[in-house]
């Protein structure tokens, strides 16, 4: 059976996200999209948030939901599975890719990374150009999933 770890940080969810999991399934027979929990950064959704959010966008049982913290590369031995899922938007995404993949690498000669190109529709969404519109009051509307919008929504919903 053909597993891979999509990581992320995943603040918020996008529909650039979920395009590579859907896609992403229909290459592998199983996805475990690992949330990054970096205590050096101040997410908006908190862990255990995203979590949730990815799992009730995600319903589809090959998707596993799961955290780590610290280098992708001791979390994928622990899984068991050394076969990495990333999304790419643009050339600038290539180059920190290809310099993370070859760190990875060496770290550990197993780690593989698959590259993924989002769609043509998703491209210039990022979670970080998400949060900004949507703290400032703009429409996120069609960028993220519903339940996301929904949550972004109440968390920014003019008082």
């Amino acid at each position: 059976m053909a597993v891979a770890i999509y990581p992320g940080s995943f603040d918020p969810l996008t529909n650039g996200h979920l395009s590579i999991i859907h896609r992403g399934l229909k290459v592998f027979d199983r996805l475990v999209v690992a949330v990054l929990n970096n205590p050096t950064k101040s997410p908006m959704f908190a862990v255990e948030e995203r979590r949730q959010l990815i799992r009730e966008a995600c319903p589809d049982p090959r998707v596993e939901v799961d955290d780590f913290q610290g280098l992708l590369v001791h979390y994928t031995r622990r899984k068991g599975v050394h076969l990495v899922l990333r999304g790419l938007r643009a050339a600038s995404d290539f180059e920190y890719e290809f310099q993370l993949a070859n760190m990875n690498r060496k770290l550990d000669t197993e780690f593989e990374s698959v590259f993924m190109m989002t769609g043509q529709d998703s491209f210039y969404i990022s979670s970080a150009l998400v949060r900004e519109v949507a703290s400032l009051g703009g429409d996120v509307e069609g960028l993220v999933p519903p339940n996301v919008f929904r949550k972004l929504h109440e968390r920014f919903r003019p008082k």
